[in-house]
């Protein structure tokens, strides 16, 4: 199983450079389209409610002090392999080309940040919560 640095490393070299907030989203959302299209937690650090939507602290704590990234230090994606490329590329394709704002903004529109969040500060999103909230999406769509 890849880490969440190696799935930040997977997204910066198909997407190149970022803000680290974007790619935070990014990691998160593919985290949770893993566990609804998959059946499968993609990395298995936790993702914490934060200010500005979801983070995962390793990564958080990997890039500390960058506002923008093209690299995480000890980041492989080539540990990113089969389905996990195939659902990284379907979030990158859907969500690559939204900004980080926009990312954030919409995290915070939905259910698992909202409730974690309103819990405290740093909470963590639970898996569960994610595939309840995100399955349901996903019912939606193809209705």
């Amino acid at each position: 199983m890849p880490s969440a640095i190696d799935v930040a490393q997977y997204i910066l070299e198909h997407r190149g450079p970022m803000t680290v907030m974007k790619m935070q989203k990014l990691v998160y959302y593919s985290q949770a389209w893993s566990i609804v299209w998959d059946d499968a937690q993609l990395f298995p650090e936790p993702i914490e409610a934060w200010d500005n939507g979801p983070v995962v602290r390793a990564l958080w704590e990997a890039t500390r002090g960058h506002f923008k990234v093209g690299g995480v230090p000890g980041g492989n994606s080539n540990n990113v392999q089969g389905v996990q490329q195939d659902t990284v590329a379907l979030v990158l394709d859907f969500y690559g080309d939204k900004d980080a704002q926009w990312l954030s903004d919409l995290t915070h529109m939905e259910a698992p940040w909202a409730e974690a969040y309103a819990r405290g500060r740093n909470t963590e999103i639970t898996l569960d919560r994610i595939s309840e909230y995100y399955s349901t999406l996903s019912q939606n769509v193809e209705a």
